[in-house]
């Protein structure tokens, strides 16, 4: 439950998913009740992105309070990278996951580089226009959602770059807008990790495919109270600081992926 708390705060206050807290710490967790690891990690999986999908959904409607949600662009992104989803969470049935964690630390530690560094259109104020480049978006869409599905992440660690670079989005409504998409990039994953985790052998009890539903309401139960927190914390913060902050957890997140903090972690 506490895992859950962190998780929804994060998630509505940087326009992530939450699932580099969830994932972890789940799959620490499913692994210290005997299961093996190659389970552990698909239940880990897919775990986190049901419980990104009502913390999403929690975090959107505080963020459309505030008009921070661009819905045209959330629409077409949102269905591309459920499409996505389901493909990623099929593939991750067969690839190993040490590969795909490396890989995508990788990316998110060049993005946060990326924006770290400035290289990155200036800020704008929100009410300035925006671009619309639906075509990039349907295009970004799938990829994005592919990664989503491939690791238990709600994907918002690409679409606030990609909004923000792409198409000169304002901090705050980058950060609405991705918790929006990542309604529909969660449920394609969701969507894969139950149809291809349907009659695999030493699963943890009550489980659906790989969405184990104790662990679930442990971590959903405070989640989605603490995505209305952080969403209204990131509208209480300027857009440059929740940038920084941004890049920062970026940062801790991709070293995570890699590998850099296992032994510390006791792996």
């Amino acid at each position: 439950m506490v895992i859950g708390a962190g998780a929804g705060f994060a998630s509505a206050l940087l326009g992530v998913g939450g699932g580099f807290i969830i994932v972890p710490t789940s799959y620490w967790l499913i692994l210290a009740m005997g299961v093996s690891k190659d389970i552990a990690i698909m239940i880990a999986f897919g775990t986190s992105l049901l419980v990104i999908l009502p913390t999403a959904i929690s975090g959107a409607c505080r963020h459309n309070k505030k008009k921070a949600v661009h819905w045209k662009i959330a629409l077409i992104l949102g269905p591309c990278a459920l499409v996505g989803g389901v493909l990623g969470a099929t593939l991750a049935a067969y690839l190993p996951g040490e590969m795909l964690e490396i890989g995508f630390g990788v990316l998110v530690l060049a993005i946060a580089l990326w924006m770290g560094l400035g290289i990155m259109p200036k800020l704008r104020r929100e009410d300035e226009g925006l671009r619309e480049n639906l075509g990039l978006v349907a295009a970004c869409g799938v990829p994005i959602g592919m990664v989503s599905g491939l690791t238990g992440l709600g994907g918002g660690a690409l679409i606030v770059p990609m909004l923000v670079l792409a198409l000169n989005f304002p901090m705050h409504v980058a950060v609405g807008t991705s918790v929006a998409s990542i309604i529909f990039s969660s449920l394609g994953g969701i969507i894969g990790y139950i149809v291809n985790g349907l009659g695999v052998p030493d699963l943890l009890p009550y489980s659906i495919g790989y969405i184990n539903l104790p662990i679930w309401l442990c971590l959903a139960v405070t989640s989605i109270p603490l995505a209305q927190l952080g969403a209204r914390a990131a509208h209480a913060l300027p857009a440059k600081p929740l940038r920084y902050i941004f890049i920062a957890f970026m940062v801790y997140a991709g070293l995570s992926m890699i590998g850099v903090f296992k032994g510390i972690q006791g792996f």
